[in-house]
């Protein structure tokens, strides 16, 4: 079974759809010269350089869960000569775990909350480790109800997978993403002084239905990647994509409407 599912280039395939929605939460951020930032979820790392020109913070620290992600991150940073932007192996919900203390100017998690449980705690955290005039800064993908995903666990479901799977198969981490509206309430109660919480639609031309399972390859099938051996990964790949050729209509080409809540807050 694989330890670490991520996999750069094939989350990189789709390199400049997924950016957009990280730049337009940086939009939201206001600028903190010489502060401290704080990316939970950083990936391989460029984006976290964006966010780093884009606040003007002295200092960065990029937290994430995949070794191979972060081997990428620190190859990137070393061939930009990026000095700023130091790089941890940790779980974004305990980040006493990973050792990150102090207080931060700038809290950004740019398509990784989906990935824990308990957003009100973790939010929770995250805003204890902002100080006085921090920003918070989130983007959750928030599509749970898309073919792309509800196809994925109806596989998982049939057989032989459920029965290889001891019966618990991992469920879609998106269906721990909450409302728009929910997040609003969390942030209020968390002190926010100013916040805006929003959801959008972020829509793609895919070539063919093919290319909608190719996107999910890159994130939503990691879970997948990670209880599976290879041979049997293959087999739940090919059926997956028969099950979602068939749900979409093998359309060609395919408007992948794809739906992101993104939220920012200030705590003076």
């Amino acid at each position: 079974m694989a330890t670490d599912s991520w996999d750069p280039d094939r989350y990189h395939r789709f390199r400049e759809q997924r950016n957009v929605p990280f730049r337009d939460l940086l939009t939201l951020v206001e600028s903190r010269p010489g502060g401290r930032l704080l990316d939970l979820g950083c990936g391989t790392g460029e984006l976290t350089s964006e966010a780093i020109d884009s606040t003007e913070v002295s200092r960065a620290l990029g937290l994430d869960s995949s070794t191979a992600m972060l081997s990428t991150a620190r190859r990137l940073a070393d061939e930009r000569g990026e000095d700023r932007l130091d790089l941890v192996l940790g779980d974004l919900a305990d980040l006493g775990g990973a050792e990150i203390s102090g207080n931060w100017d700038i809290i950004i998690a740019n398509a990784s909350l989906q990935w824990v449980p308990d957003h009100a705690r973790v939010l929770a955290d995250w805003r204890s480790r902002l100080r006085a005039g921090g920003q918070l800064a989130v983007q959750v993908p928030a599509n749970p109800d898309h073919p792309s995903h509800l196809a994925i666990t109806e596989v998982l479901h049939s057989e032989p997978f459920f029965s290889l799977l001891n019966g618990a198969p991992p469920p879609d981490p998106l269906l721990s993403v909450l409302s728009p509206e929910r997040y609003a309430e969390l942030l209020w109660h968390l002190g926010a002084d100013e916040q805006m919480v929003r959801l959008e639609v972020y829509g793609m031309e895919m070539p063919d239905v093919s290319a909608v399972a190719d996107w999910t390859g890159g994130t939503a099938l990691n879970r997948v990647r990670a209880v599976l051996d290879d041979e049997q990964f293959s087999e739940f790949d090919s059926r997956y994509r028969s099950l979602l050729a068939e749900e979409l209509l093998d359309a060609a080409p395919y408007f992948y409407g794809f739906k992101r809540i993104l939220m920012w807050a200030r705590f003076d």
